[in-house]
């Protein structure tokens, strides 16, 4: 499943630098997470690092975007070119 940004967001630059797909970005008001490149750091890390990064706890789940964790390898691998190794 991919995670989402809520409005709790402070807007503190942390987030975006940690997620190694690209998926968070500034939006009009708050950084926002693109679920088509969230993987949940599946392939990368054993958690999601803007969530360990972030202050105000406010990057929960997005229930909108349900995905099992082979779905999110395989978009891991999609997204990356290359074979997850787990």
């Amino acid at each position: 499943m991919a995670l989402k940004i809520t409005d709790e967001c402070i807007n503190c630059d942390v987030c975006e630098p940690e997620c190694p797909n690209e998926a968070i970005y500034q939006g009009e008001e708050i950084y926002e997470i693109d679920p088509n490149k969230c993987t949940e750091c599946v392939g990368h890390y054993d958690e999601p690092q803007c969530q360990q990064v972030c202050p105000v706890d406010c990057i929960p789940l997005d229930e909108d975007h349900p995905e099992t964790q082979e779905e999110l390898i395989i978009k891991y691998e999609n997204l990356t070119g290359n074979k997850f190794v787990g």
